[in-house]
């Protein structure tokens, strides 16, 4: 049975078969109980496939079913609670997850229509679903890849999926990090399998793709973030969370006292994961308390606009995130936290193609704002 200090790691272009080899190599089903409820938590965060590089490859949970059913385990689940402004039951569908559960016969749980609870953990009150405090074992699968305000997003920032919208939110307003540490102080991961097939490595709804061939295993996930935080060319203090969920508990982000086990050779795959996209937008933006979605939209309009040569229009300072609720600042508000805004571009999230549409046109004629014809795409 693997250890908490372990990290096992496997090459291959087929994760089903990949990660039947990797289970049958750590036993993670020793010293549990045949009726044990276990539940699967991919990342699902868009209704995208996981080709994108955004989201969990279905042929990975496929092997992990099919390892834990010919063991003798039949209670089993899936669960996730999509980002803010996308919807479950399509990330479920788009991403194959429904026919998946089909074939294999376990339920598909929406976490976004989940009950929930307040919990008090390390001086905050933090809601988390029902279903998830109800399992008996838990199965964290993330996508290793990027992110556009985190810089990476695995083992410990895939459990915000566990809690309700408005909680997703208010983490944001309450600076990200404490609350994921704090998240995963509360729910323990008994069994961290990270999606190494293919991410995009600079933000986490995909669309840049790198192929990397590899599926990570470990019990502990700040051991595990930080060993992916190296692969992808940070030190673990650029990563706030990480040092914070060590600080209080939750694991240990010492790798020199880790034993990192290769199973197999590595193939065609980047030693150092790290391909810089999203630089050179801090002049234009100004950010507080955004969440991901809205941001993410953001950083795909701007990134665009530099594509096209056109980045150097954006004349006006951007506003983005919770904190410029019912605030009028000289400058283009982005999203609907910003709706006090004479200039704005509404929705939640606002679309990436608005807010390209939105800047292009407010170069070409600077009076005009939000009462003449900002895109609403709430």
């Amino acid at each position: 049975m693997m250890d908490a200090n372990e990290i096992d790691v496997i090459y291959g272009s087929s994760p089903q078969e990949m990660v039947l080899k990797l289970l049958t190599q750590i036993k993670p089903e020793e010293g549990l109980v045949p009726e044990a409820r276990i539940g699967i938590k991919p990342n699902l965060v868009v209704a995208k496939p996981s080709s994108s590089g955004a989201t969990t490859s279905p042929q990975l949970v496929a092997g992990v079913i099919e390892y834990f059913q010919s063991k003798g385990y039949h209670n089993l689940c899936i669960l996730e609670g999509s980002w803010v402004g996308e919807r479950t039951p399509e990330a479920f569908k788009v991403c194959g997850y429904v026919e998946l559960a089909k074939g294999y016969n376990i339920p598909l749980i929406d976490l976004q229509k989940d009950s929930y609870r307040d919990y008090d953990i390390e001086e905050m009150k933090l809601k988390v679903c029902d279903e998830v405090m109800a399992l008996d074992y838990l199965i964290n699968i993330p996508v290793l890849k990027g992110h556009c305000q985190t810089k990476m997003t695995c083992a410990l920032k895939n459990m915000k999926g566990c809690i309700p919208d408005m909680e997703k939110r208010r983490f944001h307003s309450l600076g990200l990090h404490r609350p994921i540490a704090c998240l995963n102080r509360l729910i323990r991961q008994n069994l961290i399998l990270v999606d190494g097939m293919m991410g995009d490595l600079n933000f986490e709804e995909g669309g840049h793709p790198v192929a990397m061939n590899r599926i990570l295993a470990a019990k502990d996930p700040v051991l595990m973030d930080s060993y992916v935080a190296g692969l992808m060319g940070f030190e673990v203090a650029e990563i706030p969370y990480i040092q914070i969920a060590e600080s209080l508990g939750v694991g240990n982000a010492n790798l020199d006292n880790a034993v990192i086990r290769e199973l197999n050779a590595a193939q065609n795959g980047p030693d150092i994961l790290n391909i810089p996209r999203f630089n050179g937008f801090a002049k234009y933006v100004e950010e507080r308390e955004a969440c991901s979605a809205c941001y993410g939209s953001l950083m795909h309009a701007l990134e665009r606009l530099r594509q096209d040569g056109e980045l150097d229009k954006v004349k006006s300072k951007l506003y983005i995130g919770q904190y410029y609720r019912g605030k009028s600042l000289a400058g283009i508000g982005i999203g609907s936290c910003t709706n006090s805004f004479h200039d704005c571009i509404q929705g939640c999230p606002p679309k990436a193609r608005d807010i390209i549409g939105y800047l292009r046109k407010i170069d070409s004629h600077p009076d005009q704002g939000k009462q003449t014809g900002c895109p609403d795409t709430e």
